[in-house]
């Protein structure tokens, strides 16, 4: 949080020379009642019961509304996120053998599948969404669209084939993006990457990490499996372990995050925390309203305490 207005808090030094001067009243209101009754056992028959703690609430309540009141005038901000109006999410889907792997239960793919299908149901309505799928090509599913059920029934008829080109995907979802932003204004776009293995075939990786950076397209990835995942082939099992490095530095390059999920679940709580990242927007607004509206609170209780425990206005 800063202040753009900030001098207005040289304010709290008279507010805080006024709680000086209470409590130094207090103090010595009580040592003179003291003084004056110096027969505690009398004192205690023929006094009445003073309030206490209470009398202090209504004074406590108008410091703090003053405090609050000053901090308000220096206008302070703060960084708030805000939904996106509108934005382009593509979606790139590994569909290579090593998808199939049992690790995660009841496999790669279909988890893979399931926590997809969320993040699309998840997705503000407003938002275009595309879907890629790779193997040993990239090909454009889906152009991006705000027709969810396509998108769901694309997933639903994705299939596994061989070979892994993680460079294909980004550029085949660039290009998707760059046809959406030719027909319209361009909103913002993000391409989200899932896969679980190493780039085999295609352009690289890193040509792909430049391509998007170059564009402003940030490209964040998901590397899902663990590294004890194996595939049936041919009769033998073959180890598929995720290779996270790879996927780690083409975020990093391409000014995207990067995830891990072992797991289903694990993946559904990604796509959840992706879909927060991708539908807001951090800016930096005035909060002034937060600090008058709690001074105006405590204004009240102090009227309300005082009016309630000694008949009278603070």
């Amino acid at each position: 949080m800063s202040l753009i207005a900030p001098l207005w808090l040289l304010l709290l030094i008279p507010v805080a020379l006024l709680a000086v001067a209470y409590v130094l009243m207090a103090l010595r209101s009580r040592t003179s009642y003291a003084v004056r009754f110096t027969n505690l056992d009398l004192l205690d028959k023929v006094a009445p019961r003073r309030p206490g703690w209470r009398r202090h609430v209504p004074a406590a309540a108008l410091l703090l509304m003053f405090a609050l009141l000053v901090v308000g005038f220096a206008r302070p901000t703060a960084e708030l996120q805000v939904p996106r109006e509108r934005a382009t999410i593509m979606v790139a889907f590994d569909v290579s053998a090593s998808m199939g792997a049992t690790d995660v239960s009841p496999n790669r793919f279909e988890a893979a599948k399931q926590a997809a299908r969320q993040f699309v149901q998840g997705l503000p309505e407003r938002f275009n969404l595309g879907l890629v799928s790779f193997s040993s090509d990239a090909s454009v599913a889906v152009p991006p669209t705000l027709d969810r059920q396509t998108v769901l029934g694309a997933i639903d008829r994705l299939d596994l084939d061989s070979g892994t080109a993680i460079g294909e995907a980004v550029y085949s979802s660039l290009e998707a993006i760059a046809s959406l932003d030719a027909q319209e204004e361009a909103p913002p776009a993000h391409i989200v990457l899932l896969s679980d293995g190493s780039n085999t075939t295609g352009r690289t990786v890193s040509d792909a990490a430049n391509e998007a950076s170059s564009r402003g397209v940030p490209v964040t990835t998901i590397a899902y499996g663990t590294a004890e995942g194996t595939i049936s082939l041919s009769g033998n099992e073959v180890p598929v372990p995720v290779d996270g490095p790879a996927l780690r530095d083409l975020a990093e390059a391409a000014g995207g995050g990067f995830y891990e999920a072992a797991s289903g679940s694990e993946l559904q709580a990604v796509y959840e925390d992706i879909g927060t990242s991708v539908g807001y927007r951090t800016e930096v607004q005035e909060v002034w309203q937060w600090f008058v509206g709690a001074g105006l609170i405590f204004a009240l209780i102090a009227a309300a305490t005082s009016m309630l425990w000694f008949s009278r206005l603070p």
